[in-house]
C-alpha cells in the first residue's frame, strides 16, 4: 500500500472519530465468512458502523483525532481490530453479548464510550448496562412526573370523594 493510500484511510478514520461520538475496539479474527456476514448484517440493522483496519493505521487516525488522550487504547492494538462506531453507547455491547451466545468472538478489546475509555472484555457486561443519553433523560422525567400524577390523581378524585360524604352527611341528619 502505498503512503498516500495510507494517509487516506487514516484520515478517513480520523473523520470518522470526530463524526461518531462511541466506538468499540474488537478481535473478529477467526470468525468464518457466514459469521462475519451476520454480524455486519446485526451492525448493520443498529445503526453501528462495522471497519476492518490495520492497528498502525488506526493509532495514528487516533493519535491525530485530537478528542481525547487515546494513549491507554494502544496496547490493545494487537492482532486483528475491528471498529465500531456508533451514536448510542450500549448498543455494540448488548450486541456483542447476544452475537456471543452462539460465537465466543467477538471479543472487546476496549471502548470510548460517553468519553471513557473501558479496556478489556471483562468491560462488556458494564457497557452493555450503561443508559444512554436518551434512556437516562427519559428516567429523569419520569421521576419528575411521578409526584405530578400523583398530585392530579387525588384532586380529580377529591369532587368524588367531597361528594360521597356531603351525600353521608345528609343522610345523617335526615
Amino acid at each position: 500500500m502505498r503512503r498516500e493510500e495510507k494517509n487516506v484511510i487514516i484520515d478517513t478514520l480520523t473523520e470518522q472519530f470526530n463524526q461518531y461520538p462511541h466506538f468499540y475496539l474488537t478481535d473478529t479474527s477467526t470468525l468464518n465468512a457466514a459469521d462475519t456476514s451476520i454480524l455486519r448484517r446485526k451492525c448493520f440493522d443498529k445503526e453501528i458502523k462495522l471497519v476492518v483496519v490495520k492497528n498502525t493505521l488506526l493509532k495514528k487516525a487516533l493519535e491525530k483525532c485530537g478528542k481525547a488522550d487515546f494513549s491507554p487504547l494502544f496496547d490493545t492494538l494487537k492482532g486483528s481490530t475491528s471498529i465500531m462506531f456508533c451514536e448510542v453507547g450500549n448498543v455494540p455491547a448488548k450486541l456483542i453479548k447476544d452475537f456471543r451466545k452462539k460465537s465466543e468472538k467477538p471479543v472487546l478489546k476496549a471502548a470510548f464510550v460517553e468519553e471513557s475509555i473501558y479496556t478489556g472484555d471483562n468491560q462488556l457486561n458494564a457497557l452493555a448496562n450503561l443508559k444512554s443519553k436518551n434512556e437516562l433523560i427519559a428516567d429523569v422525567i419520569a421521576l419528575l412526573q411521578s409526584p405530578v400524577k400523583t398530585v392530579v390523581s387525588q384532586l380529580q378524585s377529591a369532587p368524588n370523594i367531597l361528594a360521597g360524604v356531603v351525600k353521608t352527611l345528609s343522610e345523617r341528619e335526615g
